[in-house]
């Protein structure tokens, strides 16, 4: 039997569609592969399908030149417009009170890494699009190096760029690590002692709505009404029901509704306002609702699937005058916020009500509570978001600067993120059509540079410029850790948990981000790694562009 058509297929050297399509299959399978082993509890992820594209590429697989410009692009926009989506609606409150200090310190953390790209170009008059690359590698930033190629536009540099990048990766995740261990063996920490003071500050925080009954003693409010009520405390608040004092009923209370000595009120309140309300209205008391409450009285989740009332106010609901219902909280992505008139509503929010039965599911109706809907990919956001971007990144903002196709579509889409409901955009997307179009993207972005780059790979990195290039990256990855790490400890006493999130997110690096997690059992470092994350991934593209547009252009 003849096989040759099948050894043409998939040997070296044929460019043509169906031996593309073979490779990028088998770059992308093996690499996710490879990349999901551990070693001493670390893996590279899906950074391993470059490596399987460089070896590829080494043995003399090719892919025709403008079909690889357009799906490494392509990969490109996908990648970077997704990551845009996700940290977007973090992005703008990462500037509150509580992330100005690490944020600072990850930018700190920035500043050091290019100074010492700088100081390295002029000491060792090092070529730049290499240390561009290398400095992507060492702070594990994949879409710097990204947006670093696209403003370079030269194959020559692009190719240089990801050989860099490879050279410095696998000691940038293990320089993370080590910067954690060299801190914490600093400053002579405990973990236990570290997990047990994240507990109790946690105990401590007053962010999260919670639930207590309050008896109504005080005479001065006799009478007084709801909306009066919160004209006199003046905090957010939701009494989800009220048992009667006079003849033990329980009602949904509205805004008119009105409290009277011995009422008991179903609270739901931030912690921090708690105090204020129980100083005002009556002291807490223990009761168990359950016992009392009419079985038509019910407490439901309802799942916001309509567009229409993306971006609305809650308050317009007109929840008590039409239905008679009480929405005590609204939780998005898994957190509670508390149900205020004026917090804007999103697709995918899951808003607690209190009633009827029937009054509920005529709500449910209304809002849409269909999770079949979620499960649809809002495809016009995307592709208007995708196409804005790239008019936004092919305009010059002065000084010959240029957004790119990596950044006008991170732009776009972190701004589409928070405020695209005002245009009537829904920008939901579920977690795994979210993740799904972000390893699409990355693979085949890093299948194409990995190919492009193979060729010439083991002649640059395995000799003695490799080796600096390994030098060269370990030193960019941990020198600005440690800085930063003695700052965080020494000067801010913040928690070494903290500190790791902070060098998990300040570096963009998942793997160390899992290794910080798994050493300590909290969740801690992943707050602080989402702290940082939304703005270094921002800084980071912008720093490897304007290292290129400074340097080489």
């Amino acid at each position: 039997m003849d096989f040759s058509w099948l050894i043409n297929l998939i040997g070296p050297g044929n460019e043509s569609l169906a031996s593309t399509l073979v490779l990028y299959s088998f770059v992308i399978a093996a690499g996710v592969y490879l990349g999901k082993l551990k070693v001493a509890g670390v893996s590279l992820g899906v950074t391993f399908v470059l490596f399987v594209g460089i070896l590829m590429g080494h043995f003399g697989y090719i892919v025709n030149a403008e079909v690889l410009k357009f799906i490494r692009e392509f990969g490109l926009i996908l990648f970077i417009f997704s990551i845009g989506l996700q940290v977007g609606p973090g992005f703008f409150s990462s500037f509150k009170k509580g992330g100005v200090l690490l944020n600072g310190l990850a930018v700190l953390g920035i500043v050091l890494n290019v100074a010492i790209v700088i100081a390295i170009f002029y000491i060792e008059n090092a070529p730049m699009e290499a240390l561009v690359g290398i400095m992507s590698g060492a702070v594990t930033n994949t879409p710097g190096l990204a947006a670093a190629q696209q403003t370079a536009g030269s194959p020559e540099a692009i190719n240089t760029m990801a050989m860099g990048y490879a050279a410095a990766y696998p000691l940038g995740v293990c320089g993370i690590i080590g910067a954690m261990f060299l801190i914490k063996g600093v400053f002579r920490v405990k973990v236990d002692d570290e997990v047990k003071a994240i507990e109790d500050e946690f105990a401590n925080t007053h962010a999260a709505p919670f639930m207590e009954t309050i008896e109504v003693t005080n005479p001065l409010i006799e009478g007084k009404t709801m909306r009066e009520l919160h004209d006199i405390i003046k905090c957010d608040f939701v009494v989800s029901r009220l048992l009667s004092a006079s003849d033990g009923e329980i009602k949904i209370p509205t805004s008119a509704t009105e409290v009277h000595a011995g009422d008991k009120l179903y609270l739901i309140i931030s912690q921090e306002d708690a105090p204020r309300f129980e100083s005002v209205v009556g002291p807490k008391v223990e009761m168990e609702w359950e016992d009392v409450t009419p079985s038509k009285v019910v407490s439901r989740r309802i799942l916001i699937t309509k567009t229409q009332y993306n971006g609305v106010a809650l308050g317009s609901l007109r929840l008590h005058q039409a239905y008679q219902l009480n929405c005590t909280r609204v939780n998005r992505a898994g957190i509670d916020l508390l149900a205020s008139p004026s917090l804007r509503l999103q697709m995918g929010d899951r808003v607690t009500v209190v009633g009827d039965i029937n009054d509920i599911n005529r709500l449910a109706y209304r809002l849409g509570n269909s999770m079949k809907r979620l499960n649809e990919p809002n495809l016009i956001t995307i592709f208007v978001g995708i196409m804005f971007g790239i008019i936004l990144g092919s305009f010059n903002i002065g000084f010959g600067m240029k957004l790119g196709l990596a950044g006008g579509p991170l732009v776009v889409a972190i701004l589409l993120s928070r405020f695209g409901y005002k245009f009537k955009l829904v920008t939901y997307t579920s977690s795994s059509a979210s993740l799904l179009m972000r390893e699409l993207g990355i693979c085949l972005f890093l299948a194409s540079v990995g190919i492009s780059s193979g060729a010439g790979f083991a002649e640059t990195v395995f000799n003695s410029t490799g080796m600096w290039w390994v030098i060269w990256g370990f030193i960019i990855t941990f020198i600005p850790l440690v800085i930063v790490g003695c700052i965080a400890r020494g000067v801010y006493k913040i928690n070494f948990l903290s500190i790791m999130g902070l060098f998990s997110g300040g570096y963009t690096d998942p793997p160390a981000l899992a290794y910080a997690g798994g050493s300590t059992g909290s969740d801690a470092p992943a707050v602080a790694y989402s702290t940082v994350y939304p703005l270094t991934m921002f800084l980071r593209v912008v720093a490897a562009q304007g290292l290129v547009l400074a340097f080489l252009s």
